[in-house]
């Protein structure tokens, strides 16, 4: 008796334990949250990140001054308060006691000088250098004109920044949430150099740590337990796993290995919200799809060659059939819906016409310019991979067939298009995509500036427009400014660098167990503001 009650007591310790190894794991499970990510990131270094993939990775370990929150209303992050002088030029922000970065250490203002200051230096390279302009003398330290100690930016005391702006600038609070505005650990960056972006030395001050990177595998990051609101970050681990395969990630999905898809299959959309229903997010978003055109090759320095190309796409057949109507056509490079715009925002002077009456417009263009069926055009078109890229770019192809253009396709993973683009001439016809960083117009005109070398990739050059931008960035009413953005933007349809194609709306898949997901018309998505349920 004595054997078999010894017997069942195992058998109960075994199960007990089984429990309880059973509960840790579906505890763990509960706090892991798997997260799709368009891509890998090129670079960890915020100072060079220029994707929207690298940009969800910034918002999870880093938090600047202000933050979006899940419905993408700017609030309070490192700072607690700040004060703006009458002239609209003086930003003095006061930075919380309780503010820490992952090793311990304090925030300070200090840390905000260092990191404004390393992004205008030229030596840097940080391709969105030009976002912070409206920082005092932000431009020419970038420009190597002046030292990088002389930007307006400064530490009165350990929790009290200044910046000074250049001119008063409405959006300003908006460009702080930007990661070109985030903090950086200034004795790891000395330490390490380049290497601080590494997991063993990167020192973040977000809700999240890093942990390990592993290139086309996965980003794992942990929650900070020296983030100032820890004790609300329900999610204690996030995995981000890259799908440059959108269909890859719904189908791990569906299998219940991933709780989040940053993006999805056009081509699928419909049969995907059939089978998942609300799990399925497709909001507006503030950008535009569209293709470069680099200015300084022979055939593409020709507007009228530009334009041609533009007048006979079919974008309503590109929205509907390709993109499942979860995309809307675009007849300017400016989205609808943004801020501090005019009333009736311009677009192409033809985007009414018919479009058999635009072809006949695009051939005699191609013809004045010397090209036809009888001398055809050959152009190489890069897109980065995707389905939906795939077969826009096809599509596309095919509608300039009857200008004589003959077209062949260079593909590469996101962080190698994108590198390409920024980094070489030796492209045509380039695919690309721009979310707005704040909600006006400046923030896609100012994309093809000639100066914007990290995404000017159609190496446009015009001084006329540049001087609109110029007077609009001086000009301090309102209403005069968004005449002038307009101005620059008829410029910018005239001369077509680049060929808007469609208005983006976001494509998410979001599972029923991740909670605290808002759509929003930025499509941030800060994992600290979710949790998971079992």
């Amino acid at each position: 008796m004595k054997k078999r009650a010894g017997i069942r007591s195992l058998l109960a310790g075994a199960l007990a334990a089984a429990a309880l190894v059973a509960g840790a794991n579906m505890a763990l499970a509960a706090t892991t949250y798997i997260r799709g990510n368009d891509s890998d990131p090129e670079t960890l270094d915020q100072h060079k990140t220029s994707t929207i993939s690298e940009a969800h990775l910034m918002r999870d370990l880093y938090e600047g001054l202000v933050i979006y929150d899940a419905k993408a209303n700017v609030i309070p992050g490192v700072a607690e308060s700040w004060t703006v002088s009458e002239d609209g030029t003086v930003y003095t922000f006061t930075l919380r006691e309780d503010a820490r970065w992952s090793n311990g250490d304090p925030v300070t203002a200090e840390d905000f000088v260092f990191s404004f200051r390393r992004i205008q230096d030229p030596a840097t390279g940080a391709k969105y250098a030009t976002i912070q302009y409206p920082i005092k003398n932000a431009e020419k330290i970038n420009k190597g004109e002046m030292d990088p100690s002389a930007l307006g930016v400064r530490a009165v005391d350990d929790r009290t920044l200044e910046i000074t702006l250049e001119r008063p600038t409405p959006y300003f609070l908006e460009l702080l949430t930007h990661q070109t505005g985030l903090p950086l650990h200034k004795a790891s960056v000395e330490e390490y150099g380049s290497d601080f972006v590494k997991p063993e030395n990167m020192v973040t001050n977000g809700a999240y740590r890093l942990v390990s990177v592993t290139p086309n595998d996965k980003i794992v990051m942990e929650k900070n337990e020296h983030f100032r609101e820890a004790d609300t970050v329900a999610i204690e681990r996030i995995e981000y796993i890259p799908f440059e395969d959108r269909s890859a990630c719904v189908r791990r999905f569906e299998a219940g290995e991933v709780h989040s898809c940053s993006d999805l299959p056009a081509e699928q959309l419909k049969s995907i919200r059939a089978r998942l229903g609300d799990q399925v997010r497709t909001p507006p978003y503030l950008g535009t799809y569209y293709y470069a055109l680099n200015t300084q090759n022979e055939a593409l320095s020709d507007p009228r060659v530009r334009m041609a190309l533009s007048m006979v796409i079919d974008r309503e057949f590109i929205a509907e059939e390709i993109w499942s109507g979860s995309m809307l056509p675009a007849y300017s490079i400016v989205p609808p819906g943004i801020g501090n715009y005019v009333d009736n925002p311009p677009q192409y002077d033809w985007a009414d016409e018919p479009l058999l009456d635009r072809e006949d417009k695009a051939i005699e263009l191609m013809r004045e310019a010397g090209y036809g069926p009888d001398k055809p055009l050959e152009l190489e078109l890069s897109y980065n991979t995707s389905e939906n890229h795939k077969n826009t770019a096809t599509a596309i192809a095919d509608m300039w067939a009857p200008l004589g253009v003959n077209v062949t396709y260079n593909v590469r993973d996101g962080s190698a298009h994108y590198a390409h683009l920024r980094d070489s001439d030796d492209y045509q016809v380039a695919r690309a995509g721009w979310i707005g960083d704040y909600s006006d117009p400046q923030n896609f005109l100012f994309l093809v500036r000639e100066d914007n070398t990290g995404f000017n990739y159609a190496k446009y050059r015009n001084p006329e427009y540049d001087a609109l931008l110029d007077k609009a960035a001086a000009e301090t009413d309102l209403e005069k400014r968004a005449e002038v953005l307009a101005e620059a933007e008829r410029v910018f349809l005239r001369d077509t660098p680049f060929i808007p194609i469609l208005y983006y709306s976001s494509h998410s898949l979001v599972s029923d167990r991740l909670k605290g997901w808002e759509d929003n018309i930025q499509n941030v998505h800060a994992t600290r503001f979710m949790s998971l349920s079992e």
